[in-house]
């Protein structure tokens, strides 16, 4: 993630498949929210683009918005084992020391994983960036008391904390 970034002035000028291209990951594997949003130039700031992302995520469908949600990965899963996770995400894993667990830290992840997914239908999310591996592991145990609705709407939450972040990346 060591692009060069993007002035505000920049990015309310671009064409819409530049725009979709430079910011459809901010979301994972959801560039639709880019794409809405370039509909809604010109944004003050940084904080006035990402207000705009996610509202766009707020107004979507409930079953869009749990699409989005199933699109990210499991946090110390198979894709991060086996190499096939977006930059962004392998970079926020790694940030959080998910991707040197131990045998034992690992297998306990898996398990929470397994139990959180089975529970709800969807992958655990929480923004790593802002975590470690023990504030990981501690929010599984504890979310998994959650009712599904609670579930839905702290994934999203966390969802809109990484896109914040991604964003930050990306711009000046």
């Amino acid at each position: 993630m060591s692009q060069a970034k993007h002035r505000i002035d920049d990015i309310n000028k671009m064409e819409e498949s530049t725009f979709v291209s430079t910011f459809g990951a901010v979301y994972e594997h959801s560039p639709w929210v880019a794409k809405e949003a370039w509909q809604r130039r010109p944004f003050a700031s940084l904080d006035a683009l990402h207000a705009v992302m996610d509202g766009v995520v707020k107004r979507a469908e409930p079953t869009q918005q749990m699409i989005l949600i199933k699109a990210h990965p499991e946090l110390a899963g198979r894709l991060a084992r086996s190499g096939q996770l977006t930059a962004e995400s392998r970079s926020e894993q790694a940030q959080a020391g998910l991707t040197s667990l131990s045998e034992d830290l690992t297998r306990r992840m898996l398990e929470l994983n397994h139990d959180y997914q089975q529970k709800f239908g969807f992958p655990f999310i929480i923004c790593a960036r802002l975590n470690n591996v023990s504030t990981i592991l501690q929010a599984m145990e504890n979310r998994l008391a959650h009712s599904e609705e609670t579930e839905f709407k702290t994934a999203l939450q966390e969802i809109s904390k990484i896109a914040r972040l991604r964003l930050g990346d990306i711009l000046e």
